[in-house]
């Protein structure tokens, strides 16, 4: 089992910054792919950023050059650096661990709210 706790959001204007942190409960970085999810008023769950094992990241084409994902290993911590942020950017950002070998194996956090409004 994995417990996944999310922290960071708020409210920000148009052109700001945040980050976001994910804390794992235990030391999973090098056997899950990590991932950033967001869902905004409305839509479905999207994905924003995921990272792997050997640091290896990918965004989905709307942050693409605005938001930075990372990991501290040694603190069981992943980061989501959000800059020129947008309206379109307002959202719920979940925490994902994905097993990349046991079906099924899927943690989610409970989510941080971020709001992008002047």
């Amino acid at each position: 089992q994995v417990q996944l706790v999310e922290s960071g959001g708020g409210l920000v204007q148009p052109g700001g910054s945040l980050r976001l942190s994910c804390v794992a409960s235990r030391s999973i970085f090098s056997i899950y792919t990590m991932g950033w999810y967001r869902q905004a008023p409305g839509k479905q769950r999207d994905l924003v950023a995921n990272i792997m094992y050997d640091g290896r990241a990918n965004y989905t084409d709307s942050v693409k050059g605005r938001f930075t994902i990372s990991r501290d290993s040694a603190k069981n911590t992943m980061y989501l650096q959000m800059n020129s942020l947008k309206p379109e950017d307002t959202a719920v950002y979940y925490c994902n661990a994905r097993s990349p070998l046991v079906a099924g194996r899927n943690y989610w956090g409970e989510g941080t709210a971020v709001t992008v409004s002047s």
